[in-house]
């Protein structure tokens, strides 16, 4: 009990003090994770546990599209918006079907964005 405490106390203190490239890292990375555990779960045929995480994959997608700033990110935030809107439709598709090669291509994808916003200097 106390381990999991100080955990989320931990990860709160992280995401209340972090800059906003921080943050969006750390909700890709959560994005990834929730990607790989909605995979884990369709292969254990753990269907309500893997549509939780989907629905969490999607909320952080949503949360980064509501960010985009288009007159700053330009074309850039263009295609990014093409990009969340693509990975929502997966993810559901993946949902629907139980498809884990949607999910596989979804991480692709979302390690792509991340592996690039890393790279960035802000």
């Amino acid at each position: 009990m106390y381990n999991q405490n100080a955990k989320s106390m931990y990860q709160t203190n992280q995401v209340l003090t972090a800059s906003p490239k921080k943050l969006v890292t750390l909700l890709l990375e959560g994005s990834v994770k929730n990607l790989k555990l909605a995979k884990i779960y369709i292969e254990k045929k753990h269907y309500e546990q893997s549509n939780k995480a989907l629905i969490k994959h999607q909320d952080i997608i949503l949360e980064l599209q509501r960010t985009l700033d288009f007159e700053a990110g330009g074309e850039v935030a263009q295609n990014l918006e093409l990009m969340y809107d693509y990975l929502i439709e997966q993810a559901i598709r993946a949902n629907v079907h139980k498809d884990v090669t949607i999910i596989d291509h979804s991480i692709e994808i979302v390690q792509g964005i991340l592996e690039s916003w890393i790279q960035i200097e802000v």
